[in-house]
């Protein structure tokens, strides 16, 4: 068996990275959730290009474009709510709004993280956001608000 593990080191993105990428999440899922539009299948899904690095972006058999990476917000936050409100498992243990937040966003700092370290520092990668609902099994957005930023 072989190991296709990448053969990198980790960096951590700067704090400002960080900062912007919080700013533009929080605005997407505000946005989201003032639309009534949270449901147990809303992801945030991400784009990471870096430049000068071509790397063709995958495809499901059903023809739609793959993300980088997601992550279903429904892990974090109560589905068909018109505020963003802890879910279910963060409330029965006495968490607040700052730990859902910070919790997701550690995991999307780690997972944006993984496919940047291989170009530290980050400056001029391009990150772009999701937040949305797909249609089943074809892959199209039914609903979603986007964002492009830039790391720095």
């Amino acid at each position: 068996m072989r190991d296709h593990t990448p053969d990198f080191t980790m960096h951590e993105l700067s704090g400002e990275n960080k900062a912007l990428i919080r700013n533009t999440v929080q605005q997407l899922f505000e946005k989201l959730s003032g639309d009534g539009k949270l449901t147990g299948d809303t992801l945030l899904e991400f784009w990471i290009e870096v430049p000068g690095q071509k790397r063709p972006r995958g495809t499901f058999s059903g023809g739609f474009l793959m993300p980088d990476s997601f992550i279903y917000i429904s892990d974090y936050f109560q589905p068909d709510a018109n505020a963003l409100k802890p879910s279910r498992e963060y409330e029965a243990q006495g968490q607040c709004l700052d730990k859902v937040w910070d919790d997701l966003l550690d995991e999307l700092f780690y997972q944006v993280e993984i496919f940047t370290s291989p170009v530290f520092p980050a400056k001029g990668v391009t990150l772009e956001l999701w937040a949305g609902n797909r249609q089943r099994p074809e892959g199209e957005w039914v609903y979603a608000v986007d964002r492009k930023i830039e790391l720095h």
